[in-house]
């Protein structure tokens, strides 16, 4: 498997959703509230991420679905390490941190990371890669 590409993808993926997360930010979560503007867009960060990955599952090269599946969760290891390292940066402290995967405080953020996993895989079988 062409981890180079793997990780090319992610990158941008990554640069995706932070742009995401900024627009996000301005016009949504002043109308919906925070935490309400957080659900929504994972829902839309879903969309974003097949949207990418569809157009990019050929050229990635994971051609079996081992490789789909492997790639998938290298890109959710790497959001994980991205989003703590970004969450500390901005000084939001682990409990805020945390509180986007915990479904008991409305995190939907598991939610994205399954999508995230399994979007290689489904895309392929969309493509007929």
């Amino acid at each position: 498997m062409p981890f180079g590409r793997v990780i090319a993808v992610w990158m941008l993926l990554m640069l995706a959703e932070t742009a995401h997360g900024w627009l996000r930010a301005l016009f949504i979560a002043p109308a919906l509230g925070d935490l309400r503007a957080r659900q929504v867009g994972v829902l839309v960060g879903c969309l974003i991420i097949f949207a990418i990955t569809v157009a990019t599952i050929r050229r990635m090269g994971t051609r079996t679905s081992r490789s789909q599946f492997l790639a998938g969760g290298i890109w959710v290891v790497l959001t994980l390490a991205f989003e703590v390292s970004l969450g500390l940066a901005m000084n939001l402290g682990a409990a805020r941190i945390l509180e986007d995967y915990n479904p008991a405080r409305g995190g939907l953020m598991w939610l994205g990371l399954a999508f995230m996993f399994l979007a290689p895989r489904l895309a392929a079988k969309l493509r007929r890669v």
